[in-house]
């Protein structure tokens, strides 16, 4: 199946399409990743969906990726009495580690490490910044606060402290045994939520050791401080507006949007936008003028995938929501606006080979008019890099790893192919023709324009460029 767009589509898996013909219904709507989220999975679960996702693959013919979404250190007030309190503006309210229901006047806090951490004239959010808190005295068991933006507290409502570090595990006991669960299903990426600095995301890479790609969610303010460092150390990074629009205001977010986004395309690393996308298709069968144009905002700067949450996990119009994603991107890639705005943020390739013919590839194909890029790649790095040039004309990834295809179909642009490795130099060009035929990307007469590393198989060597025609019934013709 060969998508009419560059931009990826990530769809969350949950109650509202967690069956087989479901997320069959979704790939064909145009879903490429699949999001599984462990805040609402045990590991039954998990183990159920990553079977049905490789089904679908198989029966499909495509590569499909799968992205385990670990919840994070979550922090919650306890039990309100009574199940709900009213905080008035100007009241004061007490944070303690007492386990007794709370009221009007104090509430259960069981995370001591927020006491350590919080200072005098610091804000404390709750139930998605609903609710603002300052704080006014502190202990080793307790913060005494003002309310300055009042509210209903129910019970186990979130807490959000964005003006302080927290000395918090990035991986709690929980996300550890998920980790651990994904890797011995063997799924292709993994993101941590809550990150604030980029040891957070060391630690995953030491747990991965490869065997699976690490996503660091921007989220939190302090993230921002460390933003180049985590996108060095990341296989990728997630916009993720739900919590970062609470910890910020709300005005900065967009701009933190594109800085993000950007900063990912120059590092070359993948860079995904979430968070209500689309989330009036919860309930109606049609998005708002708004969320369109926000969708349409992330195609034209460039992301690498677009995500859908509670619309497709839980919402109404799952299968419809990833068909409204779909069509907008395809609009939006076909606009005669897009290719400046595209080129427009292209950043200069790194002194390396492998960046060199990168962007050789790319100008050398839009010289010539090339019908495609084909690109040999193991590790994925190949095919990360043809990615980063934006070229406007199709990538087509060839790998003999499917560990590899189903990563790269994260990134922007690549038709992902699995094949046997190459024989020889004859083969390279020969096997890239006949795909490229194959797939629907090229015609006899038409010329490609095809990357590898030699020797053979080398991950990060790529080191070759040629031309090769299309001859007849896709065989390469000299």
């Amino acid at each position: 199946m060969m998508r009419r767009r560059n931009v990826k589509i990530i769809a969350t898996l949950g109650p509202a399409s967690n069956g087989k013909e479901k997320i069959r219904e979704l790939f064909h709507a145009g879903a490429d990743v699949f999001r599984l989220n462990m805040s609402h999975l045990n590991h039954e679960g998990l183990t159920r969906l990553h079977a049905l996702i490789r089904e679908v693959e198989a029966e499909e013919g495509r590569p499909i990726g799968i992205l385990v979404d670990l919840q994070g250190p979550k922090l919650r007030v306890g039990e309100i009495a009574d199940g709900a309190a009213m905080l008035e503006k100007g009241a004061r309210f007490r944070l303690d580690l007492d386990p007794a229901p709370g009221d009007a006047t104090r509430a259960p806090l069981p995370h001591p490490e927020i006491f350590a951490a919080v200072e005098v004239g610091q804000s404390l959010l709750l139930d998605d910044g609903k609710i603002r808190l300052r704080v006014t005295r502190t202990g080793a068991d307790f913060a005494e606060t003002e309310v300055v933006v009042g509210g209903r507290l129910t019970n186990r409502k979130g807490v959000n402290v964005p003006e302080s570090v927290l000395p918090l595990k990035a991986l709690t006991d929980k996300d550890l045994a998920d980790f651990d669960k994904a890797l011995e299903l063997g799924v292709d990426w993994v993101a941590l939520s809550f990150i604030q600095r980029p040891d957070d995301i060391a630690e995953a890479r030491k747990i991965a050791r490869g065997r699976v790609a690490v996503l660091g969610k921007i989220e939190k303010p302090q993230a921002l401080v460390h933003l180049d460092e985590i996108i060095d150390i990341s296989d990728a990074v997630m916009v993720a507006r739900g919590d970062l629009g609470v910890e910020l205001p709300l005005e900065e977010v967009p701009g933190w949007q594109k800085r993000i986004t950007r900063g990912a395309r120059r590092a070359g690393k993948p860079v995904v936008i979430a968070t209500q996308m689309l989330e009036s298709m919860i309930a109606s069968p049609v998005p708002t003028r708004a969320e369109v144009s926000d969708v349409a905002t992330a195609v034209f700067e460039g992301a690498d995938a677009i995500m859908l949450s509670a619309e497709s996990a839980a919402g109404q119009y799952p299968v419809e929501a990833v068909r409204m994603m779909n069509r907008v991107a395809e609009s939006v890639e076909a606009d005669p606006t897009y290719p400046g705005i595209i080129y427009s943020q292209r950043t200069e390739p790194e002194a390396t080979g492998a960046d060199a013919i990168s962007a050789a590839a790319h100008s050398v194909a839009d010289t010539l008019k090339a019908a495609a890029i084909v690109c040999w790649t193991n590790s994925g790095s190949t095919g990360l890099r043809a990615a980063r040039e934006r070229p406007l004309f199709p990538i087509v990834a060839l790998t003999p790893i499917p560990a590899t295809a189903r990563r790269l179909a994260l990134v922007w642009g690549l038709h992902c192919v699995l094949t046997e490795d190459a024989h020889d130099l004859d083969d390279i060009a020969e096997r890239a023709c006949r795909i490229a035929f194959q797939e629907g990307f090229a015609q006899p007469g038409q010329r490609i324009i095809v990357t590898a590393g030699l020797p053979l198989g080398t991950p990060g060597a790529t080191n070759m460029l040629r031309v090769a025609f299309v001859g007849r019934k896709g065989s390469a013709a000299d």
